[in-house]
């Protein structure tokens, strides 16, 4: 399972208060560096562990909330940002204290709508006491375990928890279109092979296509943009979906047949993955960049650039020829810190987002949505520059969208 694919569980809490010891118990085996000093863990540091009945997840080992001078701040501020890409959180404390660090923890994981549980760690030297569980009772915390890496009992009861309580959202994937499709039928899929392509494979959101096809019992016919016209003149199938590259959109709506519904592999990840809405009404906003406005693209994994790259070169190019404005482009690789605040911003642009999870795009959307910055994704951004965008949304659109 590809890591985008993994829920992600974020451990957090004081600093020496076990949260490496805790990951290990749960590995059965060393993945997270501990010791008695404390600060051991400086940056967040990600372990694939297996858990029975859910599968492989991510746990993320953060820096202790507590940490003390100029690093110490940055470490801090860096535990904090994991709470924005994270599906579910363990909170570690120890000796039944639950106060200003805990709570600030309690709050941020509200604030993010981060479901959490408290493991009540050392337990064998401090029982959990009721006042604490009252306590904890008024800050959403879902569920309390006593734990202890020397009692293999509460490490199971900690695993069982988390079981119970993570979201099947973060665990059992939906299908990418398997409600657009019925088994047998015929889905091609055009993927150009031009430098962008990496040698000897497919890109991510390709593949990822191929296998939610087969997944659903249809039939995939992978081709490139320049045996198209061949297609269609030589063979009597007919898909009942197109699905291209963004980067050849224009080519394909000429080649494709006007019966036969053509959308594109970033426009279906941003249905399948964002906020759907949002990302098509932020489409129209394209038409309205005005001389000096700035606009942010968002790649979500690093890269190495060339002068194909989309998100680099050909997108800020297409915008800058379409809007005919002097536009200010910015460009933030991985999921890093957005530069300035969003309103800085006229528009936002992300891309496909097949290298991370639904939650951690959700979360970078919301920033921007709540105040009021439009987005959209490299998909719909180049369907609406290239005359193509009612074509590629209306296979996927359930909602009317009235342009602003």
């Amino acid at each position: 399972m590809a890591r985008e694919s993994k829920p992600h569980i974020g451990i957090f809490g004081r600093r020496n208060n076990g949260k490496s010891s805790l990951i290990n118990a749960i590995a059965g085996h060393d993945v997270a560096i501990v010791s008695d000093v404390a600060g051991t863990t400086t940056d967040p540091v990600k372990k694939s562990v297996e858990i029975f009945g859910i599968g492989p997840a991510i746990f993320v080992d953060t820096a202790g909330i507590d940490d003390v001078g100029e690093l110490g701040e940055k470490r801090i501020k860096k535990t904090l940002q994991v709470i924005q890409h994270i599906d579910f959180a363990i909170l570690v404390i120890t000796s039944n204290t639950f106060e200003a660090f805990e709570i600030r923890l309690a709050e941020e994981f509200k604030k993010y709508e981060v479901p959490y549980i408290v493991a009540h760690n050392k337990s064998d030297c401090e029982p959990l006491n009721d006042k604490l569980k009252e306590v904890l009772s008024t800050y959403n915390c879902l569920a309390t375990v006593a734990t202890s890496t020397f009692d293999p009992e509460s490490i199971k009861h900690l695993i069982h928890t988390i079981r119970q309580y993570m979201p099947e959202t973060a665990w059992k994937k939906k299908s990418i279109i398997g409600d657009l499709i019925q088994p047998g039928e015929v889905v091609l899929l055009i993927v150009p092979i031009d430098n962008e392509a990496p040698e000897g494979r497919l890109i991510l959101p390709q593949v990822q296509l191929i296998r939610d096809v087969l997944d659903n019992n249809a039939i995939a016919i992978v081709l490139k943009e320049s045996e198209l016209e061949a297609f269609f003149k030589n063979n009597k199938i007919k898909p009942v979906l197109a699905i291209t590259d963004s980067s050849i959109f224009s080519k394909a709506n000429e080649l494709v047949p006007a019966d036969i519904p053509l959308t594109g592999f970033s426009v279906v990840l941003a249905r399948h993955k964002g906020p759907f809405q949002a990302f098509i009404e932020g489409a129209y906003q394209l038409s309205k960049l005005k001389d000096g406005d700035r606009v942010l693209i968002l790649e979500s994994c690093t890269h190495q650039v060339t002068c194909e790259d989309i998100g680099r070169f050909k997108l800020p190019r297409w915008i800058s020829e379409f809007t005919g404005k002097q536009i200010n482009y910015e460009i933030v690789s991985g999921l890093g810190s957005i530069p300035g605040v969003p309103t800085d911003y006229a528009m936002v642009i992300q891309c496909g987002a097949c290298m991370i999870t639904h939650r951690q795009l959700h979360s970078r959307m919301k920033i921007f949505i709540e105040q009021g910055v439009p987005i959209t994704n490299y998909g719909l951004a180049i369907a609406y520059m290239h005359g193509v965008f009612e074509r590629a949304i209306a296979p996927l659109r359930k909602l009317q969208v009235t342009p602003k």
